[in-house]
């Protein structure tokens, strides 16, 4: 545990999976409560946000430094698949996407991005349906751009361009 709990240093980033990507910008120690705490401060740009995590804790909460390229890969290949669009209703799935998009888990997210994607010629979405795939484009664009080093537009840019490349056969291919 001891070899795992300063796994990250001042300068990287990391993504905490219901925040996203964030980098880290001290390690701190403080007294709360009477304990003395070693705690992880990390600055979550696009948020304006500042969050205090304990060291003991980065395990449990599922904090984790940035993807491997066999699963950014494995990632972006999931964007190219065919989006599963199950028959349930809308609150279930609202709630189904939430929990993989704040699961961190990159491919996770990606599937929800390839799901609800919608080219310009597809029927329009609901508002609840963009919100969601803004949402998980959004954290699946921000460690694309950590990961190569570019900003959050660039990535979405790319993420989009695969979308729109692979998305159009499978809609052909649905009765209309």
């Amino acid at each position: 545990m001891a070899a795992k709990a300063d796994a990250f240093d001042v300068g990287d980033y990391v993504v905490y999976p219901k925040h996203g990507v964030g980098r880290v910008i001290e390690l701190q120690k403080q007294e709360i409560a009477g304990m003395q705490l070693e705690l992880y401060v990390l600055r979550f740009e696009k948020e304006r946000m500042t969050l205090r995590v304990p060291v003991n804790k980065v395990e449990a909460i599922g904090m984790r430094k940035l993807s491997s390229d066999k699963t950014l890969r494995e990632a972006l290949d999931t964007l190219k698949g065919k989006p599963k669009v199950k028959r349930t209703m809308w609150s279930r799935r609202a709630q189904e996407y939430e929990a993989k998009i704040n699961s961190g888990d990159l491919v996770s997210i990606a599937e929800v991005t390839r799901d609800l994607f919608r080219a310009d010629d597809q029927p329009e979405q609901s508002y609840s349906e963009r919100q969601i795939f803004e949402a998980a484009s959004s954290r699946l664009a921000r460690e694309l751009a950590a990961m190569e080093k570019t900003d959050e537009p660039a990535a979405l840019k790319k993420i989009l361009a695969i979308l729109n490349e692979y998305a159009p056969k499978y809609y052909e291919a649905a009765p209309a």
